[in-house]
């Protein structure tokens, strides 16, 4: 149950996605809500598939999504927790249907059982996934119509966040004989799937994940090239700051994503302190 001072949505985002609950709290309190309904909006889907035993039930829950965000644009929510507030973060910040239904359409991609053929396609899938949130999070920070180059930026930390989570996640999702590296990055390092499933952490793995991680590094610094965004966007973004400690993080273990540095989540104290000076800069 949630604290006296936390919502439902925000008391589940605190002990399930602890990185964004933290970014949100930057954001003025009379924003907050909405970005603590969107983003345990986006932790219902992103744990789609980790929820069910099968594909079929985990594209079932995904239909459940997109027909609960078709009736918040109707006018006739369904009655559960996050749509509640959902449905009036999307009234009151005009928030676009697109970005919603692309996020959907890329969480699809949970429930193939093979990965991505290629980087492009990896960087595709991230862009849809989590750059679409991130773009939904500036909507509820802006004020109007947002500055070009900070949908770019946020464009751009998308990417990062959603490469740089899914390098730190391969443990996880080998576990579950998933996976989410470039196929033909695997096939270049002579990566054999069975080996990672068997958690044998094979030496060609350091190879693909540091492509990977060059990949979100990129996108980072591209980020960071552009014009600074308004301050008032800036929470929206804060996730580009902690992408780039969990890169940090990687280099070091030798991007070894079995390596102990890599899991471990930073401190709040460190992570607060982080996100604080990046109210300056992306």
């Amino acid at each position: 149950m949630p604290g006296p001072d936390l919502s439902s949505c925000a008391a589940e985002l605190r002990r399930h996605d602890p990185d964004r609950f933290l970014t949100a709290l930057f954001a003025p309190a009379e924003r907050r809500e909405a970005l603590f309904a969107l983003y345990a909006f986006n932790l219902e889907v992103a744990r789609a598939r980790e929820m069910v035993s099968e594909p079929m039930l985990g594209r079932i829950r995904l239909q459940w999504w997109r027909e609960a965000i078709a009736g918040i644009y109707a006018g006739t929510p369904r009655r559960h927790y996050v749509v509640d507030p959902l449905a009036a973060a999307v009234a009151r910040h005009g928030l676009a249907r697109a970005s919603f239904d692309r996020l959907l359409e890329s969480r699809e991609a949970d429930m193939n059982p093979e990965g991505p053929a290629t980087l492009a396609a990896l960087v595709d899938y991230a862009e849809g996934s989590s750059a679409s949130l991130v773009d939904l999070a500036l909507q509820i920070l802006g004020e109007g119509a947002l500055p070009a180059p900070a949908r770019d930026a946020g464009r751009r930390v998308g990417i990062a966040w959603a490469l740089a989570g899914l390098l730190r996640a391969v443990p996880f999702h080998a576990r579950a004989r998933r996976l989410y590296l470039p196929a033909d990055l695997v096939g270049a390092a002579g990566l054999r799937p069975d080996d990672l499933f068997e958690l044998r952490r094979p030496p060609a793995l350091a190879a693909v994940v540091r492509q990977v991680a060059d990949a979100a590094r990129a996108e980072l610094s591209a980020a960071r090239a552009l014009p600074r965004p308004p301050r008032a966007l800036l929470p929206a973004l804060l996730p580009g700051t902690l992408a780039g400690l969990y890169l940090k993080r990687l280099a070091a273990a030798g991007h070894d994503p079995f390596d102990a540095r890599v899991q471990q989540a930073p401190p709040l104290r460190v992570a607060r302190l982080v996100a604080a000076q990046a109210l300056g800069r992306i």
